[in-house]
């Protein structure tokens, strides 16, 4: 390996320490190492343990002046942010102040802003896991989107119009916005051993690049030359969809490698490496980021499989026989690489990537030409809209290997890593590579086999937190709220929607709760539609829970039937809801306050009997509506009054404007607003009006379309908040 990659990557290894591990630790080690390697006169060595010792230097450094500038943000507030996502009343967005990269989430209470522009912020300051959350937030913008965020915005339209049926997917692999990808859609792939695929990658820009080049000599353009035009085009490409960093590093790369090409000078594939991880050097946060870290475990997988198969392939081996089997032996190092970092990000691990990934390479090296030449073509409509179909059964076929590689039985796992199993399965990932490159590999199979070792031995998943948490599972457009109590134990309420060929119980729902451990004690379901009921059946028939709680309201939903049926197979107790009765779970004390068999016997409408519980837990009170309408509000509020008082309020019909009245959200005043809802619905849910009205009484707005799912935790006391990566705390004065 050359002495630059080897000190670039040392460097970005410091830095990930010096971040994570911490920086005295972390720097003693890269002392030790090169104290060591000097010693033994191994330069290259000693190079890397200097570079080791400078990147957790470097860390420190940036994360005292970090530390610094928090301090004057606390003392002063924000001055101004750059947001993330589009703002308006109710809406919960991220941003990054302008005085330092200090990561910002703003409750928006009042104000209203495109994506990408910069606003002054007033709010209340307080802590969460990364950064801070502004509560309250009132926003006013100074200044709109940059030249990169309209460009982005540009493409991301034109895309749209060009590939109408498949745009979440191409958006995602042309201009890396994966926003809009569904949670089936990522649980799919990631099952599948697939994720990397569906964000702009080295492999993608690749793919454009080889396209191009033969493009340029099918028009009689000198070799030469046509490298150099490709190189330009994929610049003009980045610049395009608005330099986004993963397409930057991605032809930064294939420059160099063009350029080595041009000036005919063989360049090592861990400089091209060198070249792509160099961006710690100018932006040392970047090293924090997922995609940076899969992007270079990533290529150094491809390059250490690249040379086992040119020591352990036979040379009689040739042909198509060669191509899959060097094929097959690149796809399982990588995948074996980048496993525990997937396994961190995803939860899960897809033992099928090896075989998904030869069969999708193909695929995806006829449709991302097809998909780049349908943005170039997106101002002459008719040739643009006829490229978008031709390139839609490719899309399709690789969605259908997805889901073909995540229905295989036993094709993935499921995991909980905890930060020593991920350190540890981060030393048997670089000990692969090391023993793929290496003509020695013994000692580095002894101790990637010594890691592993110890990770199998560990327990992968805890079973209880100590606290008491509301998960608000993303379902898109749907409803599956799962209690868990302080002794790991479960409570469901509803479990999501069900479509052809599958439903949200299966995709969704049990590798959520599997990948938490902890059994399943009772089902409550809150109306028979079958955007709450149509993953039971599933969930039902793979956990056996103890009860089945249900409003007894008669629905036509073959979903419902089918729940009703399996509860039987499953041994569940079948029970009717009446108000006053109540579940008592490892001391966490469930009330179902409606429906009342008189008030729905004139109903017609299940969400008018929308089953109602409030969660108590010490001094906190949680309140879950299903899909209860005014009316049933109304009911509630005769009924009940200040009674129904709750820091939380599971907002009812999914944020519609048939629900949370004036005087329903007076009587319950809650401090966090959960609203269960799908992104770009067709229903035109949540209502604007109903969600600046939460805010506008000084509820903390939170959507699972904006956020993904969302965890509130209490210990009776306090309120916390995990949603998308961030954790905070929800200060009491978030109640009116």
């Amino acid at each position: 390996m050359p002495l630059i990659a080897v000190a670039i990557l040392s460097y970005g290894a410091g830095l990930l320490g010096g971040f994570g591990l911490g920086a005295t630790l972390t720097g003693v080690c890269g002392v030790a190492i090169a104290l060591a390697a000097a010693l033994h006169r191994h330069a290259i060595l000693c190079a890397g343990g200097v570079a080791l010792a400078s990147g957790a230097l470097i860390a420190a450094g940036t994360r005292v002046s970090d530390a610094r500038c928090e301090r004057e943000i606390i003392r002063e507030g924000v001055h101004g942010a750059i947001i993330e996502e589009e703002a308006a009343p109710g809406a919960f967005v991220h941003a990054r102040a302008l005085e330092c990269p200090v990561a910002l989430s703003l409750a928006v209470e009042t104000g209203h802003a495109a994506s990408g522009s910069t606003v002054v912020v007033h709010g209340e300051l307080g802590p969460a896991q990364r950064g801070y959350v502004v509560h309250h937030a009132r926003i006013v913008v100074i200044a709109g989107p940059d030249w990169r965020r309209r460009w982005r915005a540009r493409a991301t339209q034109a895309i749209d119009r060009v590939f109408p049926a498949d745009a979440p997917l191409a958006r995602a692999l042309l201009v890396a916005d994966t926003r809009d990808l569904s949670p089936e859609i990522r649980d799919r792939y990631a099952a599948a051993g697939l994720a990397h695929m569906l964000s702009i990658s080295g492999l993608h820009v690749g793919i454009i690049a080889v396209a191009l080049e033969i493009l340029f000599q099918l028009l009689h353009l000198a070799r030469r030359t046509a490298t150099i035009a490709a190189i330009v085009a994929v610049g003009v490409y980045v610049a395009l969809i608005g330099a986004p960093e993963a397409a930057v590093r991605s032809a930064a790369m294939l420059a160099a490698l063009g350029a080595s090409r041009l000036l005919q000078r063989p360049t090592s594939p861990w400089a091209l490496l060198a070249i792509g991880a160099a961006a710690p050097l100018a932006a040392p946060r970047a090293v924090l980021e997922v995609g940076y870290q899969l992007s270079v475990i990533g290529v150094a997988a491809l390059i250490g499989g690249g040379s086992l198969v040119r020591r352990a392939v036979p040379n009689h081996i040739e042909g198509w026989r060669r191509t899959i089997l060097a094929g097959l032996i690149v796809s399982t190092v990588a995948t074996l690489a980048s496993a525990p970092l997937v396994a961190w990000t995803f939860g899960r691990i897809g033992l099928v990537g090896p075989i998904t990934n030869l069969a999708a390479a193909p695929l995806m090296t006829l449709a991302q030409p097809m998909l780049f030449l349908g943005l170039l073509l997106a101002p002459i409509g008719p040739l643009a809209a006829l490229v978008g179909d031709a390139a839609h059964p490719l899309l399709a076929a690789f969605d259908a290997i997805a889901l073909a590689g995540a229905s295989v039985p036993g094709g993935w796992l499921v995991v909980a890593p905890t930060v020593v199993d991920a350190l540890l399965a981060a030393v048997v990932s670089v000990a692969l590579i090391v023993a793929c490159v290496s003509r020695f590999p013994g000692r580095a199979l002894l101790v990637g086999t010594s890691a592993l070792t110890c990770l199998v031995w560990g327990a992968l998943a805890p079973t209880g937190s100590g606290f008491t948490e509301l998960h608000v599972i993303d379902v898109g457009q749907g409803d599956a709220i799962a209690l868990r109590t302080p002794h790991g134990s479960w409570v469901l309420v509803d479990a999501g929607r069900a479509w052809n060929g599958g439903d949200a119980g299966r995709s969704v729902v049990l590798p959520y709760l599997a990948r938490r451990r902890g059994s399943l004690v009772a089902f409550i379901l809150s109306h028979p539609h079958t955007d709450h009921v149509g993953g039971a059946s599933t969930v039902i028939a793979a956990l056996h829970p103890q009860q089945y709680f249900d409003a007894a309201f008669a629905g036509s939903a073959d979903a419902y039937r089918e729940s009703l049926v399996r509860a039987r197979q499953a041994g569940s107790a079948w029970q009717r809801v009446h108000p006053g009765d109540s579940l008592v779970v490892d001391g966490v004390a469930l009330h179902f306050l409606a429906p009342d068999s008189a008030w729905t016997a004139a109903l017609t409408d299940p969400n008018l009997a929308s089953t109602i519980v409030q969660v108590r837990v010490g001094n906190v009170r949680m309140l879950l509506v299903g899909d209860a309408e005014r009316p049933e509000e109304d009911w509630l509020v005769a009924h009940y009054g200040n009674s129904l008082g709750a820091d939380v309020l599971k907002v009812g019909h999914h944020g519609s404007s048939t629900s949370s009245s004036a005087e329903f959200l007076d009587a319950v005043r809650p401090r966090i607003a959960l609203v269960s809802v799908g992104l770009g619905n067709s229903y035109g849910h949540p209502s604007a009006a109903v969600m600046g009205t939460l805010a506008s009484r000084g509820a903390q707005v939170l959507r699972t379309d904006r956020l993904g799912t969302i965890v509130v935790s209490t210990d009776g006391r306090r309120l916390l908040v995990d949603a998308n990566g961030e954790s905070w705390e929800v200060p009491t004065s978030s109640r009116p």
